[in-house]
């Protein structure tokens, strides 16, 4: 494997100076949701980190490193209810290492880890209108778009629409078995919402 090639691990306590080091920054910011800090301290990456590190289960969340250094991440959701044989999935690369592939070779391999490793008929993603660079690592990781919602996002002042993306499980690919974990129940008990 080329040295430059991303890798994807667990995330290490050593992480932490270049997860803040590539995490705060404005513009790795605008790309996602606002629950990702800005500006990103070392209490941040440090809760982020040990949150990681302390999920019971198959990992959720992954470096992506470049030379065995953190530069990034990605990771998954599970959707739950009737959407529970779906999962999102997201990603950032520190901004020094955009353009690269990398992106693409995360949402691959996020992606393949998804349906491997749980029961899942779709993996899909959100896009703000104005990140055409992650819609194109998307469609050639293999994703399709499937719709546009309008006016959908506030992200920095700016109403933006958010491309939906999904990625089905590939003919062939067997559907895994669910794995049980026992664990607390965590969820609200709140039925209304359709999403």
């Amino acid at each position: 494997m080329p040295p430059d090639a991303p890798t994807f691990r667990s995330w290490r306590s050593s992480d932490l100076a270049a997860l803040v080091h590539h995490a705060n920054s404005r513009n790795v910011w605008l790309q996602l949701r606002d629950r990702f800090p800005h500006p990103y301290t070392a209490p941040d990456g440090e809760d982020y980190i040990g949150r990681c590190q302390a999920h019971v289960g198959p990992a959720l969340d992954f470096a992506i490193a470049i030379g065995g250094a953190a530069i990034g991440a990605v990771g998954m959701r599970r959707r739950d209810d009737v959407h529970r044989r779906s999962a999102r999935i997201g990603y950032w690369i520190g901004e020094e290492f955009w353009g690269r592939g990398i992106g693409t070779a995360a949402a691959r391999f996020i992606t393949d880890y998804a349906f491997a490793t749980f029961p899942l008929e779709r993996v899909e993603a959100g896009v703000f209108d104005r990140n055409t660079a992650s819609a194109r690592v998307l469609e050639k990781a293999g994703f399709a778009l499937e719709g546009r919602q309008v006016r959908a996002v506030c992200k920095a002042g700016r109403i933006g629409d958010l491309l939906l993306y999904a990625h089905l499980r590939p003919a062939g690919v067997p559907l895994v078995k669910e794995i049980e974990i026992d664990l607390p129940d965590s969820s609200a008990d709140d039925d209304t919402d359709p999403d």
